[in-house]
């Protein structure tokens, strides 16, 4: 088996492909244009936990919002597995650079789309496309969004990830090619970049600075998500690669879900300093910003797969982690 993974530089690509380093004999690609989200580092750090896995890695230079041309297709060669990761993730820069955000994640997908569909269809068994909890929008207590519930988009991210999707699902039933779609609630874990959540409270805390906790316009209700460990997300991918039907969408859940202000709490603690927070309403201020994201895992629950738990304790295991390899917070 060989599996090219895009973005595989990132923060979920890199663990995913240890994951498969470690767990299966597969030769893996990894193709992604090193950007402020990408760096060679987290591969360089993975290879050193086992040599042989050096001969099984090889990357690629590309930026998907080109055509993958002639030069780069014989690089990667013929692949049986496509885990399309790349894509600008962050809801703060959509906010200020949406035209990016379509470039890299409506372009960028339709460019490996066609990659596949042309050069792949012999040769390709499953093509699964990354996307995001996002694209259902806000939930209200007690809604647990199924894979085929209609999209609510509120930010360009999660509008961009949207129309990926779409285009993934188009050529599924256009052209045949064997995709499988995913939405994956919110990722925590090591070598994390340091924009997002977890690693900024870190900072933060470090530096004795507040802690600005996303909450409802009353500024008495945190935001919740269903954290999940990048390791039980790359375990899920792997899982469906056996177990998926094509064309079809699985959600990728946490075992649990936390308030933002729980998990600074015990971000703080496992640092061992005293947290200064304050709730403040992020959505009035900068629309975009959902309150509560919520997917029902029972659709992958029933297949077999359940993510592990608990995600406290995996909090606690990053921080420490994170804070002995501090050069992952800047």
């Amino acid at each position: 088996m060989r599996v090219l993974v895009t973005g595989g530089a990132g923060f979920i690509g890199h663990e995913v492909i240890r994951t498969i380093l470690r767990q299966t004999d597969w030769d893996v690609i990894s193709l992604d244009r090193l950007d402020s989200s990408g760096t060679l580092d987290r591969l360089a750090e993975i290879l050193n936990e086992q040599e042989e896995w050096r001969s099984r890695l090889h990357v690629i230079w590309h930026d998907l919002k080109a055509p993958i041309n002639d030069h780069v297709a014989s690089r990667i060669g013929k692949v049986n597995l496509i885990l399309h990761l790349a894509a600008s993730s962050h809801v703060d820069r959509s906010l200020a650079d949406p035209v990016s955000f379509v470039m890299d994640n409506v372009l960028g997908t339709v460019n490996i789309l066609e990659f596949s569909r042309h050069c792949m269809q012999h040769f390709l068994k499953m093509f699964i496309f990354f996307g995001t909890d996002e694209v259902f929008g806000p939930a209200k207590r007690e809604v647990f969004y199924r894979e085929d519930d209609r999209f609510n988009c509120t930010n360009p991210y999660s509008a961009t990830k949207a129309g990926g999707e779409v285009l993934a699902k188009a050529f599924h039933l256009s052209y045949g090619l064997p995709v499988v779609v995913t939405h994956t609630m919110n990722v925590f874990g090591k070598r994390q970049h340091p924009e997002k959540f977890i690693p900024r409270i870190i900072r933060n805390v470090l530096n004795g600075e507040t802690v600005p906790i996303h909450a409802d316009p009353t500024c008495t209700m945190p935001g919740s998500r269903f954290y999940i460990l990048a390791s039980d997300v790359a375990e899920a991918l792997l899982f469906l690669v056996e177990h998926a039907n094509l064309g079809e969408a699985y959600n990728i859940v946490g075992s649990e879900e936390l308030d933002n202000l729980e998990v600074a709490k015990v971000v703080a603690d496992s640092v061992g300093k005293e947290l200064v927070f304050k709730l403040v309403d992020y959505h009035s201020s900068r629309p975009g910003h959902d309150l509560r994201y919520a997917l029902s895992g029972e659709k992958l629950a029933k297949m077999g797969w359940q993510a592990h738990g608990p995600v406290k304790t995996q909090i606690r295991d990053v921080v420490r982690w994170t804070l002995a390899n501090n050069r992952w917070l800047y």
